[in-house]
């Protein structure tokens, strides 16, 4: 089935998000790049603001699709879950624009972007459990050690694409070897 004009444009506005940030997209050259006439945009977006909340939702998506995938695994949950941190790393130095898209601050809330936080949320703290639940990270609030999570893969992130944090220079380490220790930390302290 052929994409719909929807998705055509949510494809545009990433791809000038992904070339020149947030700034690089306008609806009008959302409209040239999909194909679609100059008005198409506007019948399918309030604002530039409402098309990249679903730019980002349909990146939070994606990321809980892959998380989701890998919970069915049969591996163990320290296993997966260094896995899901590794992707999640990975996609965010990829894409940089998309990234700080997601994580930014947004003038009104999208009722889009909150169900996709809220599924991706759910479905990092179901791997945390998984993890838990093994015996790999120390029992207790599985919310707030997802936040510890995310907040430690997150700065190294930020850290790494403001060139603070690689391989050779500051602290000799990028964003997997900080994923590596935060969680060698954490499985020692279960051990201990």
């Amino acid at each position: 089935m052929p994409p719909t004009t929807r998705e055509l444009l949510i494809g545009a506005a990433t791809d000038l998000l992904d070339a020149g940030g947030p700034e690089a997209v306008t609806l009008r050259e959302v409209g040239r790049r999909a194909g679609v006439s100059h008005n198409a945009p506007y019948k399918h977006f309030a604002s530039k603001e409402a098309l990249l909340a679903d730019v980002a939702a349909r990146e939070l998506s994606g990321l809980a699709d892959t998380v989701t995938g890998l919970l069915k695994d049969e591996r163990q949950g320290a296993e997966v879950l260094r896995e899901v941190l590794g992707a999640y790393a990975a996609w965010a130095l990829a894409h940089p624009a998309r990234f700080r898209l997601v994580f930014g601050r947004w003038s009104t809330p999208f009722e889009s972007l909150a169900e996709a936080a809220h599924d991706a949320r759910v479905a990092l703290t179901g791997t945390v459990r998984k993890a838990q639940a093994d015996g790999a990270l120390p029992e207790g609030d599985s919310d707030r050690l997802t936040g510890l999570l995310q907040a430690v893969v997150h700065g190294s992130v930020e850290l790494a694409l403001d060139g603070h944090l690689a391989v050779g220079g500051k602290w000799n380490t990028d964003p997997d070897g900080v994923i590596d220790d935060l969680l060698g930390y954490l499985q020692a302290s279960v051990r201990g």
